[in-house]
């Protein structure tokens, strides 16, 4: 069965495949409507527990994930699933660590690593990818 976002959704993002994912910061409430099937929250910290699946990726504010292996799997799984789930990728602003991680599902998904910052700039959030540092990590994600 798939229970995907609605792509009129808030913060949720398509994919060039048509795969929809859902960009946040927790800082702000819990959005209306249906819950994730899976979220990949991103802090320097263990996030709270939540009803649904999830994983928690280390990776500071303003920093690059502690460990780029666990990220790489990680964020194929969050690709993978939006395939069929309500993927939620989460940070505590929603900007800079979930807009490198939503470029990093877009490259995955076929967007050339070199556009994939524009693609999600364009596409969810003018000011993701904050730093010069998770540019070069879409740029050179595997």
């Amino acid at each position: 069965m798939i229970a995907t976002w609605d792509d009129a959704t808030t913060g949720v993002l398509r994919l060039p495949s048509g795969r929809l994912v859902r960009g946040r910061g927790l800082r702000r409430p819990l959005p209306a409507g249906p819950a994730p099937v899976f979220g990949l929250y991103l802090l320097g910290h263990e996030p709270p527990s939540v009803a649904w699946e999830s994983r928690w990726l280390r990776w500071p504010d303003f920093r690059l994930p502690s460990d780029r292996a666990a990220a790489a799997d990680a964020l194929r799984e969050a690709w993978e699933r939006a395939g069929s789930e309500r993927v939620e990728v989460a940070c505590g602003g929603g900007i800079g660590r979930t807009g490198t991680a939503l470029a990093c599902l877009a490259v995955l998904d076929g967007v050339p690593q070199g556009e994939a910052v524009a693609y999600v700039r364009e596409r969810y959030a003018r000011r993701a990818v904050e730093t010069p540092w998770q540019r070069r990590f879409v740029a050179r994600f595997p």
